[in-house]
């Protein structure tokens, strides 16, 4: 009820009533009253839309249950009301962003390859993307291959001549699979490539038996179902002392770093996993949007972080004290604001920052010139004009092919 509608009503029952049932009358108002002015409180302090739309992976994965976690937040403080599509693959996650149909992404590692415009954003239909960081989450778990846990295969390198999957239209998985099989010294041509058409596919396949691997955060919902199956499930190491395992992953996927996950199915404080990992879910945007949005947005996931730290097993790693501020990719403008508003970001973190987005525009202008060439041999050239620019201006161009 209105202030100006209370006001008149209460000098009614100032004399008819007595005090005490004035205010027992008064109070689911007043409540209702007071509720509504926190938000609308809340809302002025912030700069949120009242409705938010987010890509996210799979429902029951890791990075749609964090999502949909911080939409109650949003919900409960700001009003803001959030809507999570999932994607099976990396391009139907980051379509709509391109296209303006959603504001934010939760991805993964395509967020580095839209970036980099390499694999599938290499088509003439994307180029390197302008994606940029809100935050992320670094959690207690890893990134990697599993495997049934009666198969026997108990490295990396035992995957040689196994059955493999390749997720069509997602080269993060893709890639990050073929990152783990280097370090066991595999290629794609030392196993059997069995295609999915998205991720939960991929993971029925590998508790069906018709594959041998699957890739996941040890987190993902997905892994639970291998976990209670008959077979159980295995995550074979990746071993932090193995050099030349390291040079070899990293030279296909620079964004993976050492880590001992003791979170996931089948891992536990006593049953570690000395693996690999990088950020996931990454909270992006593109470099156009509103600094004050992403700003507010970050604000909240900051500030609100205790209300959702445990409504998932990752959840955890969208603590402050977790961010990657040297990532390989730069942060939004407007994250970056509210990092330095708290005090957290350094002179260190700006110059890689800066680094990160001088190469975007280094790609971007690169992309430009690309108009002219037929799209039938369009790849192609692009990653050559691609490491030619890259290097030109300083940078390793990472992929060359």
């Amino acid at each position: 009820m209105p202030l100006f509608k209370i006001i008149p009503t209460l000098k009614v029952m100032l004399k008819e009533k007595s005090l005490n049932a004035i205010v027992c009358q008064l109070i689911p108002t007043l409540a209702v009253v007071a509720f509504t002015f926190g938000l609308s409180a809340n809302a002025e302090e912030m700069k949120l839309p009242k409705k938010m739309t987010w890509t996210a992976y799979n429902l029951g994965t890791t990075g749609y249950n964090q999502s949909v976690a911080i939409g109650k937040v949003l919900k409960d403080h700001y009003g803001v009301t959030l809507r999570v599509i999932p994607g099976k693959n990396d391009i139907s996650r980051l379509l709509p962003l391109k296209k303006g149909k959603v504001q934010f992404s939760a991805n993964g590692a395509a967020t580095f390859f839209a970036s980099e415009g390499v694999f599938q954003f290499a088509d003439a239909k994307w180029g390197p993307m302008p994606v940029q960081m809100v935050m992320m989450s670094n959690g207690k778990n890893n990134q990697a291959l599993a495997v049934a846990g009666d198969s026997g295969i108990k490295t990396l390198a035992d995957l040689k001549g196994k059955r493999v999957p390749w997720v069509r239209g997602a080269p993060a998985l893709n890639i990050n699979t073929q990152a783990l099989l280097a370090c066991g010294g595999l290629t794609w041509d030392d196993v059997v490539r069995v295609d999915y058409p998205g991720y939960s596919a991929m993971w029925n396949g590998i508790v069906n038996g018709q594959i041998d691997t699957a890739f996941a955060a040890t987190v993902s919902g997905p892994t639970r179902k291998l976990e209670a199956s008959p077979q159980g499930i295995f995550w074979p190491p990746v071993p932090h002392d193995d050099k030349a395992c390291w040079q070899r992953l990293t030279a296909v996927g620079p964004h993976f770093t050492p880590h001992i996950a003791t979170r996931g199915a089948g891992i536990s404080e006593e049953n570690p996993h000395e693996g690999a990992t990088y950020p996931y879910p990454t909270l992006i945007t593109l470099a156009k949007q509103d600094a004050a949005v992403v700003a507010s947005l970050a604000k909240v996931i900051h500030t609100h972080f205790d209300e959702f730290k445990n409504a998932d097993p990752g959840s955890i790693g969208w603590a402050m004290e977790s961010q990657d501020f040297a990532w390989v990719v730069p942060f939004h403008r407007g994250a970056v604001n509210y990092f330095k508003s708290i005090g957290v970001w350094n002179d260190t973190f700006e110059i890689h920052n800066e680094k990160m987005l001088s190469r975007q525009a280094v790609l971007a202008t690169a992309w430009k010139k690309m108009k002219k060439h037929p799209k039938l041999e369009y790849r192609a050239i692009w990653m050559k004009h691609r490491k030619e620019a890259l290097l030109a201006a300083g940078f390793d161009p990472i992929w060359e092919q």
